[in-house]
């Protein structure tokens, strides 16, 4: 009988042990393959899409969030009453040991003013501010994300551009050669050709390293791996107007969030003042509870007690410190508000300097360069026109290419610093 129940007992043990590893290897089956933070990005690769990304995983925005979801608890922890104090006492034993004179009293202290209120505004305010703080650093990333995503598209962009001058210089070391070998050219054209050829190949060369530590400081400031594949980029430039002034001051002062956080900072300042003042009043204490004497027997004891704030001096100079704080975080929202407004002002600026530089190589300097280049080669061919005019106006127009790329460049930056300093989420040149 014992032998039977040990055998069930052991048939119990290895049924529940393996429907418990077939359970587990079901549910790991179940689950959803999470996409890792090097996972695939959209093809092709839109700005606005990267600083969606950036807001969503970068660890500095997490960091801030949680500094603002603790600070949103400090009203609550700052305005309690302190914890009531319970004390049981001997107050009296003869030393005969025939009795003895006790009791239990719970002892609470509170203040007879609004200093509690006072202490939760200014908790309250400085939640303010780190909300604000938490919007600051999430601009910056989205700014750290844009900065990363133009220069790795102007660094595919010059590789590209790079591809098509070794396809122009290829072509006129065929036509040095083709007049070296014809009798009409010299050779010392075919190795100028040569030359301008090897330039350019070991710029392309150098350039796919740069293009490499592009791909690894966008995938930084994605937070995912920076040995992550990086899909093609969509390009994030626009020839648009940005507002007018009086429109950008206005979104300037009333969305950056170092004024939402200045103008927190004075709030905090003001109820410190109030915390300050408060102390002129008293602090109450009251004690109360059950007692037992020798001669009466049970009894209820009461004491009620308040402080007397009579060091007026120490009183008088909190005050004055706190009067000081406000006066300082006054001022620094002021000088605040004209170095944003300053900032908004040259971000503007520069805007249209960079769309006016943008649109003039691109629609009159770099067709018209362009326009020289097959005529050029033609003439050389023919013999009427020397190799040495043939390579100044390739370099011409290698030099406008360049330049024409880099122009895209700052624009889309000095979009990024606009819609930074305007306090603005979401695509450049929006």
């Amino acid at each position: 009988m014992n032998i039977r129940s040990g055998w069930h007992a052991g048939q119990f043990v290895v049924l529940w042990f393996l429907s418990f590893h077939m359970s587990v290897g079901q549910a790991r089956a179940q689950q959803p393959d999470r996409e890792p933070r090097s996972g695939v990005l959209p093809n092709p690769l839109r700005l606005d899409q990267v600083l969606q990304l950036a807001r969503t995983d970068r660890a500095e925005i997490t960091a801030a969030r949680a500094r603002a979801r603790a600070s949103a608890e400090r009203p609550a922890i700052v305005s309690a009453l302190d914890d009531p104090m319970v004390s049981p006492s001997l107050d009296h034993l003869p030393f005969k040991l025939h009795g003895a004179d006790f009791s239990l009293a719970v002892e609470q202290r509170f203040p007879l003013s609004g200093v509690l209120a006072n202490r939760r505004r200014g908790a309250e305010a400085d939640a303010q501010r780190l909300r604000a703080e938490t919007e600051r650093v999430g601009l910056d990333v989205e700014l750290d994300a844009a900065t990363a995503f133009l220069m790795l598209h102007e660094r595919r962009q010059m590789a590209q551009v790079l591809g098509q001058q070794l396809a122009l210089a290829r072509q006129l070391v065929t036509a040095a050669n083709a007049r070296y070998a014809g009798g009409t050219g010299a050779q010392p054209d075919v190795l100028r050709a040569e030359v301008a050829v090897s330039r350019l190949e070991g710029t392309a060369r150098a350039i796919r390293s740069e293009v490499r530590a592009g791909e690894a400081m966008l995938n930084a400031s994605l937070a995912r791996r920076v040995d992550g594949e990086v899909p093609s980029l969509e390009s994030a430039a626009t020839t648009a107007t940005p507002a007018e002034w009086r429109e950008v001051h206005d979104a300037t002062v009333r969305d950056r969030p170092e004024l939402s956080a200045g103008r927190s900072e004075i709030a905090r300042a003001q109820a410190e003042v109030s915390v300050m003042k408060s102390m002129y009043a008293p602090m109450a204490m009251v004690r109360t509870g059950p007692a037992y004497t020798m001669t009466d027997g049970p009894g209820w004891m009461l004491m009620v007690g308040v402080t007397i704030p009579i060091w007026r001096d120490r009183l008088h100079s909190g005050v004055r410190e706190a009067e000081a704080m406000v006066d300082m975080s006054r001022a620094d929202l002021s000088a605040m508000t004209r170095m944003v407004e300053g900032e908004s002002a040259a971000a503007r600026y520069q805007v249209l300097a960079s769309r006016d530089r943008f649109l003039a190589l691109r629609d009159n300097v770099l067709p018209r360069t362009r326009r020289v280049i097959d005529p050029s080669i033609a003439a050389y061919s023919s013999g009427t026109l020397p190799l040495v005019s043939v390579i100044e106006a390739a370099e011409t127009l290698w030099s406008v290419e360049a330049e024409l790329v880099s122009a895209e460049l700052e624009l889309g930056l000095a979009w990024a610093r606009l819609n930074r300093a305007t306090a603005k989420n979401g695509a450049v040149g929006r």
